[in-house]
């Protein structure tokens, strides 16, 4: 199992604990100081299920500078949003976890981090 996460994030701090306290396995990806490429980037969320403006945190103000908010959310639009993510891994929402059976949850909520367990 893998976390990608931003230590200074609350809901991050909060996944890590659960994880800890059911005694999982896992590996530590501070996605800030080690970004995901972009076929990193796609494989997860293609485990997710989600598709890049699913995941990207618009307020951040890299999203600002962007213009993403106004950016179009259709198939053909996809690998713009994923090299925007590789390049700006702070538009990352998280914690992501991805599981080694194939699962993946964004792991906002309690219920979300358990689902991996």
């Amino acid at each position: 199992m893998e976390i990608w996460l931003n230590p200074a994030c609350s809901k991050c701090r909060s996944a890590v604990e659960l994880l800890d306290g059911a005694g999982a396995e896992y590996t530590v990806r501070r996605y800030l100081e080690d970004p995901p490429d972009e076929a990193e980037i796609a494989a997860v969320l293609d485990r997710l299920g989600l598709e890049p403006w699913d995941v990207t945190r618009t307020g951040e103000p890299a999203a600002a500078e962007l213009g993403v908010a106004s950016w179009p959310r259709g198939a053909e639009d996809r690998p713009r949003w994923i090299a925007a993510l590789a390049a700006h891994p702070s538009l990352i929402q998280r914690p992501i976890i991805t599981a080694d059976d194939g699962r993946a949850v964004v792991g906002r909520s309690e219920e979300a981090v358990r689902s991996v367990l």
